[in-house]
């Protein structure tokens, strides 16, 4: 079957591909092949510019050729890979040969039956290029190049589309919380009425959470090793064995790939840095399965109305129906984003001795966990977009529930020594509802000062909402 959006076996690319394709170019094989080939060009370069006599400095116009082999890279240099790849069975093996080709060199016998590239190489260029082609993946492991490669892709990832995606949802309730911070709103603790609070309050709540959590993705420490084989640089070391290769390698790390350098590693980079940052992507994740619920629970009470798109369908039975389905649709790709989150964050630092090939399929799966994580975004800033506040249902709710009242009234009796406050009201209010006129006869016997009770007295549902206005508004 060919594949397209229909045929497709995931739905993030099929159904879904209009929200995650942006993550396509970073975190699919043919991005992770670009990103091999930057890694392998730039260790290359740095290597022509270390002072050793077989290799030297490499020309303007040689250096523009390897950059524009990143630059340029395109779908049919991934499916050139891919046929080497296919006889040599060896995915950096194959980028390696891709990059010696490219410079006019023959392919190894075993990959004659391949049809060679045609090429538009400057013949100068290519007889420099050539004279360091054996310095191509130099004393490097494969895991060099992947470990580097998937460290810039998930660090794009970050940067690019998921924090962004992430502050999107923040500045869409801040504005909420701000534009309603002094609209007072009935709570419920335990699904009962409870002391009152403002709708931009208990989104300045989230706002808050979100912060935090944003900052936490954001701090992460992306890392990266060349180390060679078991991270100790023993190939580096045999061939220049008086070259300082620790901070040479940290160079290419930190200055050419723009990572954090890994100095303690096996064959492979211990991962731990993404266990810490998919642990903190999928601690955000669930304050927002917190937020979808929340708020598809106040479209149920009416609090929340949402746009009515023409010709959408909100039952194939009942014409009423309008869906909180993008509240749904997050929270469902919530949760199988958090599942591949936390088992990548659990499996990845776990590695039998020096390596096993464990790590290396599960981190192709990378790009399905962050893009059911931005499908999950889309959903949710979509949907806070099309919710308008019913204020009247809000207040009709708040309205009659004066048994609320019955906190700050005992609240009150305490500070003034009346006995058995608590107890009191407990007797009154506990499973029932009281009105106006029997609260205020209540406070109207009480043995408090005057100024006490009329402030007791002036006190409705509404009015009975602390500092939740400020506080909402600072957020």
């Amino acid at each position: 079957m060919e594949l397209s959006a229909l045929s497709a076996l995931s739905p993030l690319d099929g159904r879904y591909v209009s929200k995650t394709g942006h993550l396509r170019p970073i975190l699919s094989e043919a991005g992770f092949m670009r990103y091999r080939v930057k890694v392998e060009i730039a260790w290359l370069c740095a290597l022509s510019q270390a002072g050793f006599s077989e290799i030297r400095p490499f020309s303007g116009a040689a250096r523009d050729f390897l950059d524009n082999l990143v630059g340029q890279f395109s779908a049919n240099d991934a499916l050139r890979i891919k046929e080497i790849e296919a006889i040599t069975h060896h995915d950096v093996k194959a980028v390696e040969y891709w990059l010696k080709e490219s410079i006019g060199l023959e392919l190894p016998p075993e990959l004659s039956r391949l049809s060679p590239r045609p090429l538009q190489l400057d013949s100068a260029v290519a007889a420099e290029l050539q004279q360091a082609a054996e310095f191509i993946h130099f004393a490097c492991t494969s895991e060099d190049i992947n470990n580097t490669s998937h460290g810039m892709m998930i660090k794009a990832s970050r940067d690019q589309v998921v924090l962004p995606a992430l502050s999107d949802i923040v500045t869409c309730l801040r504005d909420m919380a701000h534009r309603y911070a002094a609209l007072p709103m009935l709570s419920r603790t335990h699904g009962q009425t409870a002391t009152p609070t403002t709708l931009g309050k208990e989104l300045a709540n989230v706002v808050a959470r979100l912060q935090r959590a944003r900052e936490k993705i954001a701090r992460v420490e992306i890392l990266g090793k060349m180390n060679g084989a078991v991270g100790n640089y023993n190939a580096h070391f045999s061939a220049y064995p008086d070259f300082d290769w620790e901070n040479f390698s940290r160079a290419v790390v930190e200055e050419h790939l723009g990572l954090s350098f890994s100095r303690y590693t096996i064959q492979i980079e211990p991962h731990d840095y993404m266990a810490e940052l998919f642990d903190a992507i999928a601690r955000t994740n669930t304050i927002l399965i917190d937020l979808n619920r929340d708020i598809w629970s106040y479209i149920s009470l009416g609090y929340f109305s949402q746009a009515v798109n023409p010709g959408e369908v909100g039952s194939s039975t009942m014409p009423h129906k309008v869906n909180p389905i993008d509240f749904e649709n997050s929270e469902g790709n919530l949760g199988l984003a958090n599942a591949l989150l936390r088992h990548m964050s659990e499996k990845l630092p776990i590695s039998r001795w020096q390596r096993d090939l464990t790590d290396s399929t599960v981190l192709r799966n990378v790009g399905m966990a962050l893009g059911y994580t931005v499908l999950a975004y889309d959903s949710c800033l979509r949907g806070l977009k099309k919710l308008t506040v019913n204020e009247d249902r809000i207040q009709s709710d708040l309205s009659v529930a004066w048994e609320v009242l019955a906190e700050p009234v005992q609240t009150v009796m305490r500070r003034f020594g009346v006995e058995n406050p608590y107890e009191r009201l407990k007797e009154m209010t506990r499973g029932r509802e009281i009105g106006q006129a029997e609260l205020h006869a209540f406070i109207r016997g009480l043995d408090i000062p005057e100024s006490a009770r009329q402030a007791l007295l002036a006190l409705t549902p509404a009015t009975y909402t602390g500092l939740a206005a400020r506080l909402a508004k600072e957020v």
